[in-house]
């Protein structure tokens, strides 16, 4: 499945929440959104909280996917093509290292 159709189901899916109305208790602005995001990826750090694997495979998936739905929102409504964001930052780590002090 590719990227605009995952963005256009997540959208339809909070259009139909009547989170993009304006007197929405969850209004959907790059700041909530940011914050949530955040709050969803630490949701990704308790499947590993004292253990090297996750005891729950399907629960895991789930954060993953809410971290995705969150990126792929903020990004859109930032009118930022996520796909094309990601292809350029491939690019410019290319032409990175890691294995060199940050201050050289």
């Amino acid at each position: 499945m590719d990227l605009d159709t995952l963005t256009a189901a997540m959208h339809a899916f909070v259009e139909s929440k009547g989170w993009y109305r304006p007197d929405s208790p969850r209004p959907q602005t790059p700041r909530n959104l940011a914050i949530s995001l955040v709050l969803e990826a630490s949701e990704v750090l308790e499947h590993y909280q004292w253990r090297d694997e996750p005891v729950d495979k399907a629960s895991l998936a789930g954060e993953l996917a809410d971290v995705m739905l969150y990126l792929m929102q903020l990004a859109s409504i930032s009118d930022i093509d996520l796909g094309q964001a990601v292809m350029d930052k491939l690019n410019v780590n290319y032409g990175r290292t890691w294995d060199q002090p940050a201050d050289e």
